[in-house]
């Protein structure tokens, strides 16, 4: 059959004002667990609604559910797409529909596209599938789509593959990929979680653009699922928040942010980091101190002449900064400006560096044998994702012994035990938790055993590499308060590296702003944040406010 009969009685459906879409009583059970409870929900034509909560509280389970995703649930009620009953459809009618009509953007496009195929081929493929056009003609629709989401050189880049590309280029080429058969309804889940700030709120405002531009010549609708409650506030007109598979509240985006009913909107709303930082002492000794660190990589040339020929990449150049005991140095930068690189020079573990880094007024270089042991132990650093950091194969309580086994030799198995039990009570761990795994608990709770792991060696100095962007934003606040209280009590020295200027406003003391390996400001937190001087930190902190981060 084809699908031009359908496509006039969809567009008759909504002409005399029924929904696009409606979800009424959805359930979704994966054997005895309860995912999704009795949703009940509308997206009118040229609607733009977002599904709001935090993680496991069923957002994605029920985009997947209209989509009929799920092939290991019991969904059961109604999920009506212009009229049609889409419970009712076969699998072969569902492929029909998938693509052309409704569409969607997963929240990591590195794992949602094939790296076997370039990003021309897999945009061509959908055109071709759903619209049976040429392959010629197929890739020149690709090309003007890739134009479209701002990729730059679309003619060079519909041969690249997806790990040529970089996350913001990805994140398009997946809006691209989404927008082929012009599709009715956007599914959109969490597509600007993973990107730097500027590059979010560029990807906010195509959507934007490209939402309104398709409204008005075909209506497309999108249902954008976040945690992200400054992003809904910014593209959304509707919101739907749901917690624990319930939808607990809905309604137009300004009478929710102004008078939220139920108390986890309420909750999820107050919970933008609080500034609540510590003064550091006037007499505060210096735990870090770096001068002119500059690390450069070897490179291979390109091309076949140039094969045998190196050449060089400067990652970080000539980076000076300190750190005193009780304060917070925060690092702030997009996605290959030398964050991260920085971090691991100043922990000596970046061997291609150079520049003069002491630590407790010695040179870090000196250290040498037992020395260099016991420089591991006071400075330690808590990563992005702890679920990648902590091994899957270990209990908690080797994970966070392990550095006591190590470090402290001269302590016995129970005082071990103990230490590590006292710093688990101390982020919030019962002891119960000894004996479990890291996939046994969320993410929350990772990052938590993560840094009772870095703190139970007491360490001068803890590097923290974007240890809260990955967690809801109540989480993310309850880690954060976690780390004001410990670097108060144990008058730590923290290195805070972040894309979230939010973030920074909240925990640091002062702040260094790189690009492209280089310091180009650095200063108080209130200063820089108020009058920035640099263009780049100006367009930083415009770029957060565009999507209501700062």
């Amino acid at each position: 059959m084809s699908s031009k009969p359908t496509r006039e009685a969809r567009a008759e459906h909504e002409a005399n004002g029924e929904p696009l879409l409606s979800l009424e009583n959805l359930r979704v059970s994966f054997g005895d667990t309860v995912a999704v409870s009795d949703v009940t929900f509308a997206i009118a034509r040229g609607e733009r609604v977002a599904l709001v909560g935090e993680s496991g509280s069923g957002k994605t389970v029920t985009a997947l559910a209209i989509l009929r995703l799920l092939r290991d649930a019991e969904v059961s009620g109604a999920i009506r797409f212009a009229g049609e009953d889409l419970m009712m459809k076969s699998e072969r009618e569902m492929r029909g529909l998938r693509g052309a009509d409704i569409a969607m953007i997963f929240q990591e496009p590195m794992t949602a596209l094939n790296p076997l195929y370039t990003i021309g081929e897999q945009i061509a493929e959908t055109i071709v599938a759903h619209d049976g056009v040429s392959a010629d003609e197929a890739r020149r629709r690709a090309i003007a789509l890739i134009a479209r989401t701002g990729i730059g050189e679309p003619e060079k880049r519909v041969t690249s593959y997806p790990h040529q590309l970089s996350g913001g280029q990805r994140q398009r080429a997946m809006i691209a990929m989404a927008l082929a058969c012009r599709p009715r309804l956007l599914l959109a889940d969490e597509p600007t979680t993973a990107l730097d700030v500027t590059i979010r709120a560029q990807i906010v405002d195509l959507l934007l653009e490209l939402q309104i531009h398709e409204a008005e010549r075909r209506g497309m609708a999108v249902l954008l699922i976040t945690h992200d409650l400054n992003l809904v506030r910014r593209f959304a007109q509707r919101v739907a928040v749901m917690e624990k598979g319930v939808l607990v509240e809905s309604g137009p985006v300004e009478r929710i942010f102004a008078e939220p009913q139920h108390p986890y909107t309420r909750r999820l709303i107050e919970s933008r980091p609080q500034r609540a930082v510590h003064p550091v002492l006037p007499i505060a000794p210096t735990v870090l101190d770096a001068r002119d660190v500059s690390v450069t990589f070897r490179t291979r040339a390109t091309g076949i002449a140039g094969w045998f020929r190196a050449g060089r990449f400067t990652a970080v150049s000539n980076a000076s900064l300190a750190v005193r005991q009780g304060e917070t140095l925060g690092i702030v930068g997009e996605s290959g400006s030398g964050k991260s690189t920085l971090a691991m020079a100043l922990l000596g573990l970046q061997r291609a560096s150079q520049g003069a880094i002491e630590f407790q007024g010695r040179a870090l270089a000196s250290y040498r044998g037992r020395e260099r042991t016991l420089l591991r132990s006071n400075m330690q650093v808590v990563f992005q994702d702890p679920f990648s950091s902590l091994s899957p194969r270990h209990t908690v309580e080797r994970i966070v012994g392990e550095g006591l086994e190590l470090h402290r030799p001269e302590l016995g198995r129970a005082a071990r035990r103990e230490k590590v039990i006292a710093m688990l009570r101390e982020v919030g761990i019962d002891r119960t938790a000894l004996a479990r795994y890291p996939h046994e608990f969320s993410g929350g709770q990772r990052q938590r055993i993560a840094i009772a792991r870095a703190l139970v060696l007491e360490p001068r100095l803890l590097i923290l590499d974007e240890p809260t962007s990955a967690l809801d934003v109540s989480i993310q606040q309850q880690v954060l308060a976690l780390l004001t209280a410990l670097q108060h009590k144990y008058n730590l020295g923290f290195i805070f590296i972040s894309h979230d200027l939010a973030v920074i406003g909240a925990m640091a003391h002062r702040v260094v702003v790189m690009q492209n390996g280089a310091i180009v400001e650095t200063g108080d937190v209130e200063k820089i944040f108020s009058t920035p001087e640099h263009s780049y930190t100006q367009r930083l902190l415009a770029a957060s406010m565009g999507t209501g981060q700062a």
